[in-house]
């Protein structure tokens, strides 16, 4: 039966949410640690108030205003983790914890619990009457019988708990190892990480209004009304995909809009930017490709128009990398593939940018799909379970009736190479 939050309790639960914490268990999951706390604080300061879904969704994990828990699990999931853990915590290392800590089915609310003490017994007055001795004999022996019955039923219930964990520890392990070689060979790096990376989405500043047009902002705009909450179906499509590609590993990526983006956010973590730095100006603030940069076109009949610049061309390759003409419907497009180090030289930083929307949609889709992954990673050399090492690529994207219909490798620079 669970314990009623009360300020008599209140410390004596904080430290039984601080064992949970810092405990072998939990070791590196600081997601789930960041959910335990939250719920632990909710559940001490409002005791019996129920917690929304998506209260855990935005204030815990990022999510943006618009989520919408009908459509994304991620907060059932990861509650779901965590009571995989705390059943796992309190079969083993947490074996002899006076409080057990619970997440209730269909509740996010926390649960304190007092494990039960058995009270010592008290031992028998000897006495010299034959029956007293023979009823204290038999007494000793059925307590006896009744303690074993408890310990082996006590012990046959912890493997029971033991064997399921270990049996959905079996289920998760063998859905990873069941991830194709190709996705495990470029994503190893981001899926094993303590923290969940960052998937920072480009969002440019427009002005003007959405019902009679909107346009970019420029260096006139400088008294404008600034929309900075618009992004690319490109970059939409292209959240969803890596998403779709995390859940295979059983894990989370944290989203969050180029705009609300800080360096503090890059010091510590994995990065993925989606979009091109002339939108995901935070891009401007960390490590970028040396080999393939965005440029504006300086001169010649498309000056002003976004490019990729082949900053050291090799033999037969154009110093510019250009799609159509923006008077056009769009049928060509080129997009960057680049993987480098972070701020952090632990940390990595994967840059997938097209010089359109579209652009960006398939080069998130390039490290998405199996078949394209393989390209890349024997165009790279890479090795299975090894390392992947730094490099920049060029795409050229196809496009028919605003959709990437296929996309090919132009221009490829590993780690080293001029």
């Amino acid at each position: 039966m669970g314990v009623t939050v009360s300020s008599v309790n209140r410390a004596q639960y904080a430290a039984a949410i601080e064992r949970l914490g810092n405990s072998r268990v939990l070791h590196g999951s600081e997601s789930l640690c960041r959910l335990l706390r939250y719920l632990a604080e909710h559940s001490l300061q409002n005791p019996g108030v129920s917690i929304k879904e998506y209260q855990i969704a935005t204030e815990v994990f990022g999510r943006p205003p618009d989520f919408d828990p009908h459509l994304d699990s991620a907060i059932r999931v990861q509650a779901g983790r965590l009571r995989l853990k705390l059943a796992e915590y309190y079969s083993s290392e947490g074996e002899r914890d006076p409080i057990l800590v619970e997440i209730p089915k269909g509740s996010y609310s926390l649960s304190f619990h007092a494990r039960a003490v058995a009270n010592p017994g008290v031992a028998p007055v000897a006495n010299t009457e034959p029956a007293r001795k023979r009823h204290d004999i038999l007494l000793k022996w059925a307590l006896g019988v009744i303690a074993l019955s408890i310990l082996l039923a006590a012990g046959v219930a912890a493997l029971v708990v033991k064997w399921e964990n270990h049996l959905r520890y079996d289920a998760a392990t063998a859905k990873q190892a069941a991830v194709p070689a190709a996705y495990q060979a470029f994503w190893r790096g981001f899926v094993s990480s303590p923290g969940e990376p960052w998937v920072v989405f480009s969002n440019a500043a427009f002005v003007g209004r959405p019902e009679t047009g909107m346009r970019y902002r420029t260096s006139s705009d400088s008294n404008a009304f600034i929309l900075d909450h618009y992004t690319g179906v490109g970059e939409v499509l292209a959240i969803h995909e890596l998403d779709r590609v995390f859940h295979m590993f059983n894990e989370e990526v944290r989203v969050k809009r180029g705009s609300l983006f800080s360096l503090d956010d890059a010091k510590n973590n994995d990065l993925i930017f989606v979009g091109s730095p002339a939108e995901n100006l935070s891009l401007r603030d960390i490590p970028m490709s040396q080999q393939f940069v965005f440029q504006r076109l300086g001169s010649g009949p498309r000056k002003n128009d976004l490019a990729i610049a082949n900053l050291h061309a090799h033999p037969g390759e154009p110093p510019y990398f250009v799609g159509s003409a923006p008077n056009v419907p769009l049928s060509e497009d080129y997009a960057v593939i680049a993987f480098l180090k972070g701020l952090n030289p632990d940390n990595s930083v994967l840059i997938l940018a097209g010089a359109s929307t579209i652009g960006t949609q398939a080069a998130v889709e390039y490290v998405c799909h199996e078949d394209s992954l393989n390209q890349l990673l024997a165009r790279l050399g890479a090795q299975p379970n090894t390392e992947l090492k730094p490099f920049e690529v060029v795409l050229r994207v196809k496009v028919a009736r605003g959709v990437p219909v296929e996309s090919d490798i132009v221009a490829l620079r590993r780690e080293g190479e001029p």
